[in-house]
């Protein structure tokens, strides 16, 4: 049976349930499992947000996103990691993305998972725009982002 991919970008939502199982199979030696999804907030930077549109760059994304999943892997003595990522228009509420990590032993599988979401909201290639009353705008990244992803010793590439 072949392994579903660590990273999948899609349309369609996702059943973190489904994720983690599909993460867990056939592993005994899962003792924990992190995950953590981001949704679709109802406002941002003092304004309300209807929608959320994200674009992304097809390959580019998903090989920035394998290399940093090894690079998890290098760091952490985890046993495997998932990412979902979601393109297109998007509702408030809806989610938008899921890291789920899985290891021995809980606090790898933190650290890894905390590792994945730094770099995904700093340095992997997605574009958002939130949809305003004000009308569309594009997201900026934010310097604390960068904070957390320079706590990991990691070259910030944005600029």
């Amino acid at each position: 049976m072949k392994a579903a991919p660590r990273v999948r970008i899609q349309t369609e939502d996702f059943d973190l349930s489904a994720q983690v199982a599909q993460l867990r199979a056939g592993n005994a030696g899962v003792g924990a499992v992190c995950a953590f999804v981001g949704t679709v907030r109802d406002h941002n930077a003092g304004s309300a947000v209807a929608a959320m549109e994200l674009e992304h760059y097809p390959g580019m994304t998903e090989t920035a996103i394998e290399a940093m999943i090894d690079e998890a892997h290098r760091r952490f003595d985890i046993l495997g990691a998932r990412v979902v990522h979601r393109v297109g228009p998007l509702q408030a509420e809806e989610q938008i993305m899921m890291v789920a990590v899985v290891s021995a032993h809980r606090g790898q599988s933190f650290q890894a998972c905390e590792f994945l979401m730094d770099y995904l909201k700093t340095q992997a290639p997605f574009w958002k725009k939130e949809s305003t009353p004000d009308g569309a705008r594009w997201v900026d990244a934010r310097v604390s982002d960068d904070a957390a992803l320079a706590r990991w010793g990691l070259q910030l590439t944005n600029a």
